[in-house]
C-alpha cells in the first residue's frame, strides 16, 4: 500500500501522553475512519502498513477534531491520557510475536458507567462523580484488556443511564453535555449509550461498549446506523458497571458490522455465576462466536412482532422491504401480534425501582469511605445544590426508588415479570411456533434534540427482550429522510449465536449501512 508521512500536532499531544517530542509516523494512506473497523485494522497491522501507535494517533486526532471542535459531537467525556504509551507497549508485544488476543491493538471506547483501571473517572455522566477514579477494572474492561484491546476513552451517555428523572434528554449528561447525531447534528442520538454509538458511526473508534436496561444499546445503535447487541442478561459479567437494575442490566458491543460485534462478544462472554436474571440453568462453558454466514435462510422460521408496525410510515415501508428480503433469502415469516402481556412492563418498572435503590447504594458503598457520594440521598442533595444538574429535567426516579424497599413485594413483581415475559412471552411463542428468532423495527428515525420537552420516542420494540433478559441484535435496515433506522432480531435464552448469524446473512444481502455526513440541520438533507 502507498504510504505518506504526517506530523502529529500539539493539540493531539495534549490529548495523549506527556511526551515532549513530536514524532514522525508512517500512515497507511488507505485508512478511512468512517469505513474501517476491526478487521481492516488487524489486516493493516499484519501487513505492517499501520502500527498500533499510528492507529491510536489517528483516532486521537479525529477525536480532537470532532468531539469538542468541528461538529462538536460531545460523544466522549474523557480520553485515556496514556493511550499512546499503551499503544507503544502493544506494538512491542506484537513485533515480538506475543499477540494477547483477538483485539490486540484495537482501540475501544467504554460507556462512562463502566469502570476502567485507566486514568479516567467513571462518572455515569454525573458531575457528582467527576472525581470518581476507581483504580480498578470492571470485568468488561478486564476481558477487553486481556484480549489486547486498548481502552481509548469513555463515552458520553444519558446521565445515570437515563434513569434519573422525567422529561430526560437522551444523550445529555452534566459531564458531557448534548451528544449529537452525526447524520444530522441537530437530532438526538438516542440513549442511554448515545456516545458509544456515535463514536463508532463517526469513526472515533472502531468499536464501543454500551449498556442496556431497556433499549439503551439497540436504540442508539439503530439511530446512528451501526450494529449493536444486547446480550442475555448475565452473559457479560456486570461487576464494575454503575447499575440501574441487575435483573435487566447488561453490557454489549457496538460496531459497524455484525462480524465485529460477534468477535467482541466472544471476548466479553463470561457468564456471571451470580446469575442476576435468575435463569433456571447457567452453562459455564466457553463460547465461540465464529459466524457461519451463508447465502440463504432456508429452513429458518422467524416471528414478526407487529406491535411497532403502523406508528411511522417511513419505518413501515423499510420494514416491509426487510420482510421481503428475508423471504427472498428463504425464511418463513409468522406474524405475532402481542409478544407478552402488557402488565409485564408494570412489574418491570417496580423491579427496577427496588433494585435501583439497592444496587446503586451498594455501588456507592463499594467506592470506600472517601467516595464523593455515599448514598442516593447524598446524590439527590448534590443535584439540588448543583447549578447544572437539574437545569433540564428532574430526578424523579432517584427520589421514587427510595420508596421501594419492600422486599416481599419486590419478589412478587420479579416473579411476575419473569413469568409474563418468558413462559407467557418469548418462550411461549418461540416454542409453540418453533421459531428461530423474532424480528421487529428497532425504532424511529432520530428526533430533534429538545431541551424544553425532552425526548420524543415514537416507537420501539426493545421491551420483550429487555424484560425477559434475552438477547436483542439491531442491524441497519435503511434510511428515512436521510436518517438511519434498524431491524431488531431477538430470541430466547442464550440465542446470541443464532441471531448473530441471521443478522449477518441479512446484512450481507442488504448492505444498508452508510457513513454519516455530519449535516448541520435537516435543511441540508436531500429529502
Amino acid at each position: 500500500m502507498k504510504k505518506r508521512h504526517l506530523l502529529i500536532g500539539l493539540s493531539l499531544m495534549a490529548l495523549s501522553c506527556n511526551e515532549d517530542v513530536i514524532r514522525d509516523h508512517t500512515y497507511d494512506e488507505a485508512f478511512d475512519a468512517l469505513e474501517w473497523g476491526v478487521f481492516e485494522l488487524k489486516e493493516a497491522y499484519a501487513e505492517g502498513s499501520l502500527s498500533i501507535f499510528d492507529a491510536t494517533d489517528l483516532y486521537l486526532s479525529r477525536i480532537a477534531e470532532m468531539n469538542h471542535q468541528g461538529p462538536k459531537l460531545n460523544a466522549l467525556i474523557s480520553v485515556n491520557p496514556h493511550a499512546r504509551e499503551i499503544a507503544d507497549s502493544l506494538d512491542r508485544l506484537y513485533q515480538a510475536g506475543k499477540i494477547l488476543g483477538p483485539l490486540h491493538g484495537i482501540p475501544v471506547i467504554l460507556k462512562d458507567n463502566i469502570e476502567s483501571l485507566d486514568s479516567m473517572p467513571t462518572t455515569a455522566g454525573s458531575r457528582a462523580l467527576a472525581d470518581n477514579y476507581v483504580n480498578r477494572d470492571s470485568k468488561v474492561a478486564e476481558r477487553l484488556r486481556a484480549a489486547g484491546a486498548l481502552i481509548l476513552g469513555k463515552a458520553n451517555l444519558s446521565e445515570w443511564a437515563n434513569f434519573r428523572g422525567q422529561g430526560s434528554i437522551s444523550g445529555w449528561s452534566g459531564m458531557g453535555g448534548f451528544t449529537r447525531n452525526p447524520y444530522v447534528l441537530s437530532r438526538n442520538p438516542c440513549g442511554s449509550s448515545a456516545g458509544s454509538a456515535v463514536v463508532v458511526a463517526a469513526g472515533l473508534a472502531p468499536i464501543a461498549i454500551g449498556t442496556e436496561t431497556n433499549g439503551s444499546i439497540v436504540c442508539p445503535s439503530q439511530t446512528n446506523g451501526v450494529v449493536g447487541l444486547k446480550p442475555t442478561v448475565g452473559f457479560v459479567a456486570g461487576e464494575g458497571i454503575i447499575p440501574i437494575a441487575h435483573s435487566q442490566d447488561v453490557a454489549g458491543p457496538m460496531a459497524k458490522t455484525v462480524a465485529e460485534v460477534a468477535l467482541v462478544m466472544e471476548v466479553l462472554a463470561g457468564p456471571d455465576p451470580a446469575n442476576p436474571a435468575q435463569f433456571k440453568a447457567w452453562p459455564p462453558q466457553e463460547w465461540n462466536f465464529e459466524l457461519r454466514v451463508g447465502d440463504h435462510l432456508k429452513g429458518k422460521s422467524i416471528g414478526v412482532y407487529t406491535e411497532a408496525i403502523g406508528q411511522h410510515p417511513g419505518v413501515d415501508s423499510l420494514f416491509a422491504q426487510a420482510r421481503r428480503d428475508l423471504e427472498e433469502l428463504g425464511a418463513e415469516l409468522v406474524e405475532i401480534e402481542n409478544l407478552m402481556p402488557g402488565s409485564a412492563g408494570y412489574h418491570s418498572y417496580q423491579v427496577m425501582l427496588y433494585e435501583y435503590q439497592e444496587d446503586l447504594n451498594a455501588y456507592f458503598q463499594s467506592l470506600g469511605p472517601d467516595a464523593p457520594i455515599k448514598s442516593i440521598e447524598e446524590l439527590i442533595a448534590f443535584n439540588e445544590a448543583d447549578s447544572l444538574e437539574l437545569l433540564y429535567f428532574n430526578q424523579y426516579y432517584l427520589e421514587e426508588c427510595l420508596k421501594h424497599q419492600d422486599s416481599a413485594a419486590y419478589k412478587e413483581h420479579l416473579a411476575a415479570m419473569h413469568r409474563l415475559s418468558r413462559e407467557k412471552g418469548i418462550d411461549l411463542y418461540m416454542d409453540s411456533l418453533k421459531l428461530d428468532a423474532i424480528i421487529a423495527p428497532t425504532g424511529s428515525p432520530a428526533w430533534q434534540i429538545d431541551p424544553v420537552n425532552g425526548d420524543h420516542h415514537i416507537l420501539g420494540s426493545s421491551s420483550p427482550a429487555a424484560i425477559s433478559g434475552y438477547p436483542n441484535l439491531t442491524v441497519p435496515m435503511g434510511f428515512d429522510h436521510g436518517l438511519p433506522v434498524g431491524i431488531s432480531i431477538f430470541g430466547n435464552f442464550l440465542s446470541e449465536q443464532r441471531i448473530l448469524e441471521i443478522g449477518a446473512i441479512y446484512e450481507k444481502r442488504t448492505q444498508h449501512r452508510k457513513a454519516p455526513q455530519f449535516k448541520g440541520t435537516d435543511s441540508e438533507l436531500a429529502l
